[in-house]
């Protein structure tokens, strides 16, 4: 089903663009967009040296604004490619003055555009699409394709944190951490079970535990 497009949708993004960076679209080619460097001004943007963490597909932005009013000492980028979904989390962050929460409007195959060496500390993945279908797999956001590329920005030691309800996509994404070289340093079948300190639940999250799934938690680290 198609998603209505929120009213006055141009206007309200012009209204966020102090927290927000939207990707160049000219140039349709993600590789080569991928390829142009157009590096965020990490002290430019957040006034410090803070350690950054990534969310990649942020949705209407619940962990990342609730994350980092738990972590002040720590900076936070939202990615989510979709500007229709992306609106709720600005403006959320906006309302409630969240000072270390900054937003990047692109996809993840574009990433590497955005983020120099050594750049990020940690990576979360929150219910990423599993994309079930075999000839999907290459999209899926834990596939060796997407690993390689955060591992261009990802520093030595960093860690990937994922959550998701989908034990196929669990057990696929632990397959390709291990054949990227990442050490799986945490791994949890039933979150709810074993919760996680400081760990924000998201709306997914919030919705598929009142459904009784289990929610599967991976922490990778980069070597």
């Amino acid at each position: 089903m198609r998603m209505h497009k929120k009213s006055h949708l141009e206007e309200r993004l012009a209204a966020c663009s102090d927290i927000l960076k939207t990707a160049d679209v000219t140039q349709k080619n993600m590789k080569i967009s991928a390829g142009v460097p157009d590096f965020l001004p990490l002290f430019e943007i957040f006034k410090n040296c803070n350690p950054v963490h990534l969310e990649i597909g942020c949705g209407k932005g619940r962990f990342v604004c609730e994350t980092a009013k738990l972590n002040p000492q720590t900076n936070y980028i939202a990615v989510e490619k979709i500007s229709n979904v992306l609106i709720e989390a600005l403006e959320r962050a906006k309302a409630e003055n969240i000072k270390n929460v900054y937003f990047l409007n692109c996809a993840a195959e574009v990433l590497p555009r955005y983020f120099g060496q050594d750049s990020v500390s940690r990576i979360y993945l929150n219910f990423s699409n599993p994309l079930p279908k075999e000839g999907y797999k290459k999209q899926r956001l834990t596939h060796p394709k997407f690993l390689n590329i955060y591992a261009g920005f990802l520093k030595s030691g960093g860690q990937i944190v994922q959550k998701t309800d989908d034990k196929d996509f669990y057990d696929f994404s632990l397959q390709s951490y291990l054949s990227c070289g990442y050490k799986i340093v945490e791994t949890c079948e039933d979150l709810a079970a074993a919760p996680v300190e400081g760990d924000v639940e998201t709306e997914h999250e919030k919705l598929f535990k009142e459904r009784g799934k289990r929610i599967f938690r991976i922490v990778a680290e980069k070597p």
